[in-house]
């Protein structure tokens, strides 16, 4: 079984990326034979969608998959083939960040296809995993923006079961940064109890 999980955060030892660790300790503690491929989108060098309509062409070569050669285009090849597909991202102006939007952009639009119904084609249907981390709480949560991206991902490949990770600890040092809004010792005590919960969740959902 090959799980591969996209980081769309530039912090490799960030809050999302302490999720995802969270999430394959979960799935090796059950499958110690599977194998986990990790991707930093931050690593690569590469646009969004362009435009160019060549994944929509009549008999075209590049029909159902995009075409543009760049640093991305292996990571859309593994990530196509996975057996489970793990979309993890902290929320930067109430969506993904810049770089998962432009990954998603260029999975699922060539999937996404005109014919009627809008048929899939993704060349499979793997199971899918969304990893949503935020500063903000539960109570002010972009969930438009989570539910639209749950929403395509669902039609592409099969509905994500999701996961959060609220009011992050964003500082290690809350005294250098100009922070009027947020109480340091409220948020200092949300990560000592409460996101180890989240953590253990993401390490059920792993071993699931």
């Amino acid at each position: 079984m090959k799980t591969v999980i996209i980081n769309g955060s530039p912090r490799k030892n960030g809050n999302t990326a302490k999720m995802c660790e969270a999430f394959v300790n979960g799935f090796q503690s059950k499958h110690p034979e599977g194998e986990i491929v990790i991707v930093h989108l931050y690593d690569y060098t590469f646009k969004g969608c362009i435009s160019c309509f060549s994944c929509k062409l009549k008999e075209g070569k590049s029909y159902g998959r995009c075409c543009v050669q760049d640093e991305l285009a292996s990571v859309l090849q593994i990530a196509s083939t996975a057996d489970c597909l793990v979309i993890a991202s902290p929320i930067y102006l109430m969506d993904v960040t810049g770089a998962m939007k432009s990954f998603l952009e260029r999975l699922c639009f060539p999937f996404g296809s005109y014919e009627h119904g809008y048929r899939s084609l993704a060349p499979k249907k793997m199971r899918t995993v969304t990893i949503y981390t935020m500063n903000c709480t539960s109570e002010i949560a972009p969930t438009s923006a989570m539910d639209n991206v749950d929403r395509f991902i669902g039609h592409i490949f099969t509905p994500p079961e999701r996961i959060c990770a609220y009011n992050t600890y964003q500082f290690n040092d809350y005294s250098k940064y100009v922070v009027e809004i947020f109480s340091e010792t409220e948020k200092f005590k949300y990560r000592l109890d409460i996101f180890p919960q989240e953590l253990q969740k993401a390490f059920i959902l792993g071993a699931k």
